[in-house]
């Protein structure tokens, strides 16, 4: 297994355009007035995806389409703005942060409810974290992003009443306010899946919300909730009724009622499927994108830039200098390259980032020099 070496080299491409909407900016700011829907049909927003969905369970998700279903029907406590890379309150309607930096605790809003009506509080918060994400019988990727500093410590959280968590660490960590936007899950569903096993031993938390349970039986908690999935054809989600944002803006949002993920295996097929009508929004790659903004008048669609992309591409050497039946994991040769910082700078220095923006992205990129991504409020341009 490589480890991460400090050298991160690679460009980072501008987020792929969007036609017909930006979809970084929240369907709930969708103005009304332009959907067009027919009258026996909720306004809708059709996309296409490239795989099936693994599991519905967000906690042990481990590829994109499944984790993108949770973002779209689970909300954390707190959002980060995609525009401005701001942190935004989400379920958490505030969060105070002690003198010492030790201490995080996050307000809840009021009257939260999940999809199905029951009361969303900070019971659910404190489930979530102990009992799910810091659970070691449960492998979710989650348990190493908790990791606090140079410790390696987990926070300790703790319930002080219905609307108030709080978040103690055992060092100060910048980066953990983020962290608290993982996705809150129902304690009043999951519950019990932690205290009982199946028959091989495991937690049926493990084998629950699989891509056979019912969509009526998965709740959420975000703008939208999981209507009907059908494999290798399309998910459909609806309008979450009870979701919180509702009243913080005092509209019936999201005004997009439907939103329908097409499971398109090909990005060609996808592109076909655009011009053709049958797909309101794609990505664009740079290689279609000449292509397209030649259509945009004709073809009745707008092509938006939607700025750099959160992906970081790496260059990565193995730094193990460990043994196995006492053999090296690594050539002895090679691990003296790869331990040696000026080795490491050197193949840095001779990427060439220019021409990979111009000749992999036809110049629909930037170069990027740091591991962190420059949409990052952490990046030092």
């Amino acid at each position: 297994m490589g480890l991460l070496s400090s050298l991160q080299i690679l460009v980072t491409k501008w987020l792929t355009c969007v036609l017909v909407v930006i979809l970084l900016i929240p369907l709930s700011a969708c103005n009304p007035a332009v959907l067009t829907a027919n009258p026996n049909q909720p306004p809708q927003l059709v996309q296409a995806i490239l795989s099936d969905p693994k599991t519905f369970n967000p906690v042990i998700a481990a590829d994109a389409t499944s984790s993108s279903v949770g973002r779209m029907i689970f909300d954390g406590l707190i959002t980060e703005n995609p525009l401005t890379g701001e942190i935004e309150p989400a379920l958490a309607e505030s969060w105070s942060i002690s003198e010492d930096n030790l201490k995080i605790i996050h307000t809840l809003r009021p009257n939260l409810k999940w999809s199905d009506g029951h009361p969303l509080t900070a019971e659910d918060v404190v489930f979530t974290y102990n009992q799910l994400y810091l659970n070691p019988n449960i492998p979710s990727g989650m348990r190493d992003t908790l990791k606090i500093g140079e410790s390696k410590s987990f926070p300790q959280v703790r319930k002080l009443n219905d609307l108030q968590v709080e978040f103690s660490l055992s060092e100060p960590f910048a980066p953990f306010l983020g962290i608290t936007g993982a996705t809150i899950l129902p304690a009043h569903i999951l519950r019990k899946t932690i205290e009982q096993k199946d028959q091989d031993g495991k937690l049926k938390f493990l084998s629950t919300w699989t891509v056979d349970t019912p969509s009526e039986e998965i709740v959420a908690s975000s703008a939208y909730k999981l209507k009907s999935y059908a494999t290798n054809q399309r998910l459909v989600f609806e309008e979450n009724p009870y979701y919180w944002k509702k009243v913080v803006v005092d509209e019936n949002i999201p005004y997009i009622e439907q939103v329908v993920w097409e499971i398109v295996e090909s990005t060609d097929t996808s592109l076909l499927q655009f011009r053709s009508g049958s797909l309101d929004s794609i990505s664009v790659s740079p290689e279609y994108f000449s292509l397209l903004k030649k259509e945009e008048t004709k073809g009745n669609f707008e092509i938006y830039n939607g700025g750099p992309d959160y992906g970081t591409n790496y260059v990565v050497f193995n730094l193990n200098t460990g043994k196995r039946k006492g053999k090296p994991l690594v050539a002895p040769r090679k691990s003296r390259w790869f331990n040696n910082v000026k080795f490491r700078q050197a193949v840095a220095y001779a990427i060439n980032r220019p021409r990979m923006v111009k000749n992999i992205y036809r110049g629909l990129g930037q170069p990027q020099h740091s591991f962190i991504s420059v949409q990052s409020p952490f990046a030092d341009p």
